[in-house]
Formats: structure tokens, C-alpha cells, sequence
């Protein structure tokens, strides 16, 4: 299992040089990949992920980069393969791209985006960025996108870019399980009997989707988002959700410390220290 960090960022704020300090602080720990939220319309302070994970790039050498999640269908899907491409590129081939469908109505009506097919409209888009990641030209035809002969380099390190999906609904599972390279649970506690029940039903059906497109379950990863919440539970608890995670067959999983009310980004800082240490790696 790897093991990544969200990053405080609606608790720091806009403080330059304590985000950079955090992020390279998770880097010398030995954190896997740091993750970044995705909200234009939001009442917490947030930053656009995208531009943020390239400032991220050239402050780090090796750590992952991840979005969890970007609300794709509100979104022009020829910039979002850009501006992931371009992050890609700096960060010499390091993105993990989360997307959503999103719950937000008002935030799509104010984007001019189709709120009751976004469904529909997140898998068409998939489809465009695989193509516009791995080809020299494209062209595509479909309900939302006509490209004729179009260009855009640079082509990302990876190719194409592998892009993950959020959500609980039913609907996301036959989603990740066809087309996406990992699903991303957010913000389930494993330690609860009902929900570690209803976890291993959801993987279950997941794998079974996954093996139905005539895929095998390797291809497929679990992203525990807020697998460890610093605010809840002591050291012991933390490992129990760990060990519950790695039952269910999660291959990654991130550590949130916002919330405890931490009120220094060193405070953030020294949490990261002690999760480290009961994660043991």
C-alpha cells in the first residue's frame, strides 16, 4: 500500500512558504504522493488543484501528484488535457488524476455546464483525454466534443495519464470497474462494522464490473481519501484503519490532518510525524 497526504490547504491558506514547507516535508518522510481538492464555488479557502500540483512540481523531486477529485464535466475537456499534460511534463511524469462528476448545481449553471448528463459527459470526456494524451493528432467525434486533426504538445511523461474516479454511487463503480484505473472512496471509516460490511460488497461488485470489460482486478486501485483523519482516533485507531484498508485490498491510502486543530503549519507538520510512525514505512 502507498501512502499519501492531503494537504492542509483550507488551514494554511495562502501562506506561500508554509505550503512549500509542508509539501517537502511529506517528500523527506517518504510520503508517496500528496493530494489536492478541487472546488470553484466553496465558502473554505481553495486554489485551483492544477495550478497549484505545478507549483507542487518544482518544489519536489519525487513524490505523486493527485487531484481528489476534479469535477471534470463542469470543465472544458481540451484544457483539462492541457493543464494536466503540462503538470505531468514539469513533474517528469508524476500525476495521478482524480475526477468526479460532482453534486454542485449551482456551481455547473454558473460554469454554463450540463449538470443531468454529467454522467454521460465524464465518460465522453475519458475517452477525448486518453486520445489527446497518447496521439500526435486527433480526432474525435461525439455528443460533446468535435475535433478535427488537432495537435497538442507537448504529450505527457505518461501516456496516457491515469485518471481515477470518486464517488459512492452505483453508478461510479460500473464507471471505475470499465473504463478508470482506480476508484476513491472518500471519507469512510473502516473501523465501522456496517461500513466496512457495505465497503466489501461495493469492491466486491467493482471487481466483478472491472472483470466483466474484460479487465483483470489488478487494473483496477482503491484510494482510500482520508484514510487516516488525525482528528479522530488515537495512534491505535489509525493503525486499525490502516489494517482494515490493506484487507480490503486498498492500494493507496492518504493521511488528513485538517480538522484537529492544528494551528501552525510545524503543528501539521509534526502530525505527519507521527502518523509516519505508526504507518512504519
Amino acid at each position: 500500500m502507498k501512502f499519501g497526504v492531503i494537504v492542509p490547504q483550507e488551514e494554511i491558506g495562502g501562506d506561500v512558504g508554509a505550503l512549500r514547507a509542508f509539501v517537502q516535508a511529506a517528500e523527506a518522510m517518504g510520503f508517496d504522493h500528496l493530494v489536492v481538492f478541487d472546488s470553484v464555488l466553496t465558502e473554505n479557502p481553495g486554489y485551483e488543484p492544477l495550478v497549484l500540483l505545478g507549483l507542487y512540481a518544482g518544489w519536489t523531486q519525487r513524490i505523486g501528484l493527485m487531484t481528489g477529485v476534479i469535477v471534470a464535466p463542469s470543465r472544458p475537456t481540451l484544457l483539462l488535457a492541457k493543464q494536466a499534460a503540462t503538470v505531468d511534463v514539469l513533474s517528469g511524469g508524476r500525476l495521478r488524476l482524480g475526477l468526479g462528476v460532482g453534486w454542485n448545481q449551482d456551481e455547473f449553471t454558473a460554469m454554463g455546464a450540463d449538470f443531468q448528463d454529467r454522467g454521460a459527459h465524464i465518460e465522453e470526456q475519458m475517452a477525448v483525454l486518453r486520445e489527446l494524451w497518447t496521439k500526435p493528432q486527433v480526432s474525435f467525434e461525439g455528443r460533446w466534443h468535435t475535433i478535427h486533426n488537432a495537435t497538442m504538445p507537448p504529450l505527457p511523461v505518461q501516456r496516457p495519464i491515469p485518471l481515477w474516479l470518486g464517488g459512492q454511487a452505483e453508478a461510479v463503480l460500473r464507471r471505475v470497474g470499465r473504463l478508470a484505473d482506480g476508484w476513491i472512496p472518500v471519507d469512510v471509516d473502516p473501523t465501522d462494522a456496517a461500513s466496512y460490511d457495505q465497503l466489501q460488497q461495493q469492491i466486491a461488485r467493482l471487481y466483478g464490473y472491472a472483470e466483466a470489460a474484460g479487465r483483470p482486478r489488478a487494473a483496477v486501485g482503491i484510494e482510500a481519501q482520508g484514510g487516516i483523519e488525525v482528528e479522530h482516533g488515537t495512534e491505535a485507531n489509525w493503525a486499525l484503519r490502516v489494517e482494515r484498508w490493506r484487507a480490503l485490498g486498498a492500494t493507496h491510502l492518504s493521511v488528513n490532518t485538517m480538522g484537529a486543530g492544528l494551528a501552525s503549519v510545524d503543528a501539521h507538520i509534526e502530525m505527519l510525524r507521527r502518523v509516519k510512525v505508526v504507518l512504519g514505512s
